[in-house]
């Protein structure tokens, strides 16, 4: 845990992240009408894992693979100077062309919405897609852009106190989310 930072709740365990993640998957199939021209883009650190368990419930559901991208938007936040005098760079890793598809952007936790305003300027350089959609485990509301999630896990009010934090087994060695209070 977060130093100055103490648990306040657990809103997901292991199960209740896999039922929202199924469930956004059944809604992306349907909303696209099928599965031909999406594509999944997860946005780094923990939209990753979260992108590659979508992936693998709409093959189990639709017995389709959809491609599967690695977004770091590091350079593209607004924060960038803020965040540390050398930020950390992580992949990105988009093996297929962006031009037409259906892409499906994928976070952990949507908040200010500054994240996602980045993400989409990362994309559009890499071409123009038909349309970009957005999923998120959590909505934490406290937008601060005219942003909105297209898919979401759960709908979580917090306060300017709180943290959301996702844990994944892949990231994290753990699997839940928590709500943090700053002490």
């Amino acid at each position: 845990m977060a130093a100055g930072m103490r648990q306040k709740a657990q809103i997901l365990d292991k199960e209740g992240i896999r039922r929202a993640l199924v469930r956004i998957a059944h809604e992306i199939i349907e909303r696209n009408k099928g599965t031909e021209n999406v594509a999944l883009i997860g946005i780094q650190r923990r939209g990753v894992p979260l992108a590659g368990r979508l992936c693998g419930y709409i093959e189990e559901i639709e017995g389709k693979t959809v491609p599967v991208g690695v977004l770091d938007i590091t350079l593209y936040r607004d924060d960038l100077t803020t965040l540390s005098h050398q930020p950390l760079l992580r992949q990105t890793n988009v093996p297929f062309p962006v031009k037409d598809k259906k892409i499906v952007l994928i976070d952990d936790v949507i908040y200010t919405g500054r994240t996602v305003r980045a993400a989409l300027d990362a994309i559009i350089d890499l071409g123009r897609p038909r349309i970009i959609q957005l999923a998120a485990l959590i909505d934490r509301g406290h937008r601060e852009l005219p942003v909105r999630a297209d898919y979401v896990g759960k709908n979580v009010p917090t306060s300017g106190r709180e943290v959301v934090a996702v844990r994944l087994q892949e990231t994290d060695n753990e699997e839940r989310v928590l709500i943090l209070e700053k002490d």
